[in-house]
């Protein structure tokens, strides 16, 4: 009999196939270790699909995107398609996913592994134990506000025209997002955006305090502007637990704080959409942080724990089963000490290996722990 959960799997451009390959592995060991029982699709999404359909997602995809449980994204672009046009780039194809399937929550944890502390740009005792999880809004602001668009002046001059716009409703489903987080984990929550200079952030900062004093009063809340933010986070960043931030400030604070992990080829993502009323399934993407890395693809040297880890994201967020997601978790955890590394976070005195190997060693962590 068919399965009723679905994942629908969009490996994309570059080293996304490669990638995307280990996870499958992962995944039919969790079918076959823990009777973790899901139907797989695959579709393209990014420069392949502009490639095949003349767009970076084809409708259909779509639709198989909408029907899934979750949908596990590699990654998209590439140099060979930096000249097709504006609505038709790679990047668009995930930004067509985001807005179709709803998914308005971004979830960006970066985690410090003890056995990597050396290899961020700051120093062990600053980073070594980070655990943070930033939550990022997806579907508003500047990215998605109107009016937008280049227009010409005349006399050799153009204007270009983004808006950042929020919402209430934005505002607030975001911060319980964050703060359902926040009261798992220390019940510490910091906001993130510039009231000083911008009426949404001023907005931002009373809606958030709003919620927070209405509904999580056990919460410790704390604001801090954007820049000051970013300064925080490479001065001393274990101050900050879970971190909730509008769609352009999480875009670049959560790229800041992954780099404080030592590679961006380590971490994970979720996006997730709100609950189906009736059923109570939220739509949910998960996807690592790095690019397709049109330079070493094809060549086995990507290294697939950011994927792996977004697929542990989906255990625990749309599959409930967390001590799945755990599990692998520790699995990578174990690779990790024994010194195995892929060339992006590549010590001195370790081993390094390839994608495939990696892989192989994750299942081997997984047969050792999880039998």
């Amino acid at each position: 009999m068919a399965s009723n959960r679905k994942i629908m799997v969009l490996p994309g451009d570059g080293i996304g196939p490669e990638v995307m390959g280990e996870v499958a592995r992962i995944i039919d060991w969790f079918g076959t270790h823990k009777s973790f029982d899901v139907s797989i699709d695959h579709d393209l999404v990014g420069g392949c699909a502009y490639d095949a359909h003349g767009a970076a997602i084809s409708d259909a995809a779509v639709e198989k995107a909408l029907a899934a449980d979750a949908v596990l994204l590699g990654a998209v672009g590439g140099p060979q398609w930096d000249n097709v046009a504006y609505e038709a780039r790679p990047e668009a194809g995930l930004l067509r996913l985001r807005a179709d399937l709803e998914l308005f929550a971004n979830l960006r944890p970066a985690i410090c592994f003890s056995a990597l502390a050396e290899a961020s740009s700051l120093k062990r005792e600053l980073v070594e134990g980070l655990d943070i999880m930033i939550v990022r809004e997806l579907t508003g602001g500047v990215y998605f506000g109107e009016p937008r668009g280049i227009s010409d002046l005349g006399n050799g001059q153009r204007r270009g025209i983004n808006t950042q716009v929020y919402d209430t409703y934005e505002i607030e489903r975001i911060t319980r997002v964050a703060a359902d987080i926040a009261m798992m984990r220390s019940k510490k929550l910091a906001s993130s955006e510039k009231r000083n200079v911008m009426e949404s952030g001023q907005l931002w900062f009373e809606e958030v305090n709003r919620v927070i004093a209405t509904d999580y009063p056990a919460i410790e809340l704390q604001h801090v502007l954007a820049d000051n933010c970013a300064m925080q986070l490479v001065r001393e960043p274990k101050q900050y637990d879970v971190l909730v931030t509008d769609n352009l400030f999480g875009d670049i604070l959560s790229d800041v704080a992954a780099m404080l992990t030592g590679s961006l080829g380590m971490l994970p993502s979720a996006s997730l959409g709100a609950p189906d009323a009736e059923t109570g399934r939220a739509r949910a993407l998960y996807e690592p942080v790095h690019g397709s890395a049109p330079d070493i693809a094809g060549q086995g040297k990507a290294n697939p724990i950011a994927s792996i880890m977004s697929f542990a994201m989906a255990l625990k967020y749309t599959f409930d089963r967390g001590a799945d997601a755990d599990l692998l978790e520790r699995a990578v955890m174990q690779v990790l000490d024994k010194g195995l590394r892929t060339g992006d976070i590549m010590q001195a005195d370790m081993q390094l290996v390839g994608t495939s190997a990696m892989g192989d060693a994750v299942l081997q962590a997984l047969d050792e722990l999880g039998n």
